[in-house]
């Protein structure tokens, strides 16, 4: 075949091939391998995932999202943006009565199915609605889940559709990116009979994406996309994300904590660790993994390893990145207070004792009086004994502060069983 991601070449009959490839199709479902001549490298990969992935090749798209959920997610998410786009160029289509738009995010979501209500009622009936989720792992081999998994635009022919629901629809998709940072966003998609397979419905789904991402370039910066974790001086972690907000518990802020932590990934076994110490059960470790990722949804949170897929910044990140560029004055502006105060997690502990401890290295080393007397008026600074004796010694000799700056040194002394360290400064 000329072209791999074309479903039919010039002058087949659509016929013959249907019957080819659903003979394949029936043998691959019995146990045999995907083979022969009728069935394109690109199908044959997919069927191979579908088939680990879903129970039957007669199983349906399960709905993920509906009513107020749907609306919520789909105005935030950066697709609506360009949804006038797609109306505009595949908006034709979508109206003649023989086909449908689809757009879905990045992990086969459907945001929008439009067309005319004859063709949408025959898409209920696989669930090719809003809110169903149609990646692979859900749907088998279809044009837009297929599109995600290789990130390339393809068409899905007939009964090259894993799932047996499916196959007697034709479509074509396209993967759009965020071209800012190359994050795949999702996907546009054409569905409709057999008529599709040509040249001409793959460049147009494929101009639509170019067109989308140009239109994006202009009007969505990093920073509209990027999320946010709010973990300092509160013992349940706020996460924002484009224009969702989650107040997670206290487990899952810890777990959010240590994900944030090593942006790279983590075992489960590590995390356990982290979050339990050697008393980790990793069938409890793999049970608050699983809610997490419910609750936040695959596009923030992947497995294999463990990351969050977004970019998200939390706030003691942000405190240890003003210390490293030599800025303690907006580090401390920055800090709410110690990392989830209330957590016994080991790993918590240890990166909150990490930040705290950077940050008051360089509240010493400023020795700026200032943000020394700052520190010691927020409710975790006032009993610091080494910053009210970094604080007494800044002070002048007969400053009004320094008489009780030395009485609360003393009796701090008293109750830690320490001697003084405080030098009269020199006249």
């Amino acid at each position: 075949m000329a072209n791999p991601w074309l479903a039919l070449d010039a002058g087949v009959d659509p016929v013959e091939r249907i019957r080819q490839v659903g003979r394949a199709h029936e043998r691959f479902v019995a146990g045999e391998t995907a083979s022969g001549p009728a069935i394109r490298a690109v199908v044959a990969d997919s069927w191979r995932r579908s088939a680990v992935a879903l129970p039957s090749p007669d199983a349906t798209a399960p709905i993920d999202l509906s009513d107020t959920d749907l609306e919520s997610y789909r105005a935030a998410h950066p697709l609506a943006r360009v949804l006038p786009i797609f109306r505009d160029l595949l908006g034709g289509l979508a109206e003649d009565g023989e086909h449908l738009m689809a757009v879905c995010d990045a992990y086969g979501r459907l945001l929008w199915v439009e067309g005319t209500a004859k063709v949408l009622r025959g898409a209920e009936a696989m669930n090719f609605v809003p809110g169903a989720r149609w990646d692979e792992a859900h749907a088998g081999t279809n044009a837009p889940g297929t599109a995600l998994a290789i990130d390339h635009p393809l068409q899905i022919f007939a009964t090259e559709h894993f799932s047996r629901p499916v196959q007697r629809w034709t479509c074509a998709a396209a993967p759009i990116h965020d071209p800012s940072t190359g994050r795949l966003l999702g996907a546009i998609d054409v569905t409709g009979g057999d008529h599709l397979a040509n040249p001409h419905s793959l460049a147009l789904v494929r101009a639509t994406a170019l067109a989308a991402e140009a239109y994006l370039r202009g009007h969505l910066s990093t920073a509209a996309t990027a999320g946010s974790v709010a973990a300092l001086g509160r013992n349940e972690a706020i996460l924002t994300f484009e224009g969702r907000q989650w107040r997670l518990g206290r487990r899952h802020s810890e777990l959010l904590v240590l994900l944030l932590a090593h942006p790279e990934g983590s075992t489960g076994d590590e995390l356990g660790v982290g979050l339990y110490g050697d008393d980790a059960s990793p069938v409890t470790v793999r049970a608050e993994l699983s809610r997490l990722r419910r609750t936040l949804g695959p596009e923030l949170m992947e497995s294999r390893p463990y990351r969050l897929r977004a970019d998200v910044e939390p706030d003691f990140r942000t405190v240890v990145r003003l210390l490293e560029h030599g800025r303690p004055a907006e580090a401390l502006e920055a800090y709410a207070g110690p990392l989830l105060p209330f957590s016994d997690a080991p790993g918590v502990i240890r990166l909150r004792r990490l930040v705290d401890d950077r940050l008051r290295a360089a509240l010493l080393n400023a020795r700026d009086r200032g943000l020394l007397q700052r520190w010691l008026h927020s409710p975790w600074g006032a009993d610091d004994l080494e910053i009210w004796e970094a604080y007494a010694q800044l002070l002048p000799p007969n400053a009004p502060a320094r008489p009780l700056a030395m009485a609360r040194i003393r009796e701090l002394q008293r109750e830690l069983g320490v001697a003084t360290s405080v030098q009269r400064p020199r006249n």
